[in-house]
């Protein structure tokens, strides 16, 4: 109970304000560094993702300006599966989940394996990569042939990432965890409503 106060009570801050550049995905076309590395403050505390861009350019340079405009900030990890990954990545506002949702980047050729530690878009089929994120458990790397190519890898703070809330195991229909389709429709308001004890990202930075 005192977990679920203690989120709830975090969810009633005011949203953060997001920059105004999220509202023009085709403006956010910033080349990133050849490395660099990005902070996220959880709800379970902090880790590191280092990014290498020669891995994976397009996906880098998208990472990059969604952390860069504060995209990821007050985000839920809500599909949590032990042994496999921790995915995230839709924004709380349905208004700004929507703006980017057919705002698509290139696939890049897959140079790393998506082994545990290492970080990946989502992808629904060819060229079809947009916000959502995953960080793999396990030895994924039956997922290579499938055109998920990591750009990073978490460098500090894997205890963090291993003890995200996975109770509600996979999303519906499927599971008993979280629609995806709600998620994009209705946000972080859907997600404190009917999965109160989802870990979220509180803020996400570029380091210095």
């Amino acid at each position: 109970m005192i977990r679920i106060a203690s989120l709830l009570l975090a969810l009633t801050v005011a949203a953060p304000a997001y920059s105004q550049s999220l509202g023009n995905p085709a403006a956010l076309k910033e080349q990133a560094p050849p490395v660099y590395k990005v902070e996220f403050d959880t709800s379970k505390g902090p880790f590191v993702v280092e990014v290498h861009r020669d891995w994976a350019p397009n996906g880098a340079d998208r990472f990059y300006n969604l952390v860069k405009n504060g995209f990821y900030d007050n985000t839920r990890f809500f599909r949590v599966i032990e042994g496999f990954m921790a995915q995230f990545g839709v924004n709380g506002d349905p208004k700004v989940s929507a703006v980017w949702r057919e705002s698509r980047i290139k696939d890049d050729p897959v140079k790393v394996s998506n082994k545990r530690t290492f970080v990946t878009f989502a992808t629904a089929g060819p060229n079809t990569r947009t916000t959502q994120i995953f960080i793999s458990y396990g030895d994924n790397s039956n997922l290579d042939s499938q055109g998920f190519s990591p750009f990073g890898q978490v460098v500090s703070g894997m205890k963090v990432v291993d003890s995200l809330y996975s109770g509600y195991g996979e999303g519906a229909p499927g599971g008993r965890g979280p629609n995806q389709t709600r998620v994009q429709s209705e946000g972080n308001a859907y997600l404190a409503s009917s999965f109160p004890n989802l870990d979220y990202v509180k803020k996400a930075t570029i380091v210095p």
